[in-house]
């Protein structure tokens, strides 16, 4: 019966552990399907691993302890990750490192080959770019790229998401890219970086505008009219 069950529990001081420990769990279970932010998310689920793996382990439950203790290191893992990246977007903000290189971790490196065409202006923008060493060049405007900086968000937030430009690598590259899904799971889990995201962009659309600016106020002088038959 519950009270011969409530009076075998109350019995064991071991066994009283483990519904609190449960109990907790389910109360951070819950409390995590109302929050919208994924830090705080990835602790409570840690907190209610923790909470099922003591039960599983006291009760026994050997289920709810497997599957708790798989979780576990998994959401530790992630929830350190989600800190750390949010530390870097803070530096990156406070002293405008508009490098990118807190993306740096979530990234693959490449080599690229002197010539080859990292994409082509229409393509359709699927990955973010960051120079590492080499040189590469915006072919259309003729504007060099420099090591240490990332390219190729404007493309991403462009109502028909086409790369404007060609991007050729004019020596040897070593280059860092992101995919777009993982560039998407960042920018919603974590608002801060959302915003640098932005900032970036904004910061190319202002180098676009003011390359745009000194071509107007500097144009090319005019190629001298041929000599006629006379002259």
């Amino acid at each position: 019966s519950t009270q011969a069950w409530i009076a075998q529990t109350l019995a064991s001081p071991w066994q009283i552990v483990a519904i609190v420990a449960s109990a907790i769990a389910i109360v951070l279970v819950v409390i995590g399907s109302f929050v919208k932010t994924m830090i705080p998310l990835r602790w409570l689920a840690v907190g209610g691993n923790v909470g099922f793996v003591i039960y599983g382990a006291l009760h026994p439950s050997i289920v709810m302890l497997v599957l708790n203790a798989a979780l576990l290191p998994i959401n530790i893992v992630r929830a350190v990750q989600m800190v750390r990246l949010t530390k870097r977007v803070r530096a990156a903000t406070k002293h405008r490192d508009g490098s990118g290189i807190w993306l740096k971790p979530y990234m693959i490196r490449t080599k690229r080959k002197a010539g080859e065409i990292l994409f082509h202006k229409g393509d359709q923008a699927d990955h973010l770019y960051f120079l590492v060493d080499g040189g590469i060049e915006l072919v259309e405007i003729g504007a060099a790229i420099e090591p240490g900086t990332m390219f190729g968000a404007i493309a991403f937030f462009a109502p028909d998401r086409r790369r404007t430009l060609t991007a050729r690598c004019t020596t040897k590259c070593t280059v860092l890219t992101i995919d777009e899904s993982t560039l998407k799971q960042l920018y919603y889990q974590n608002p801060e970086f959302g915003f640098e995201l932005m900032a970036q962009v904004a910061g190319g659309l202002t180098a676009d505008k003011q390359r745009l600016e000194e071509r107007l106020a500097h144009p090319p002088p005019a190629a001298p009219a041929p000599a006629g038959p006379g002259a």
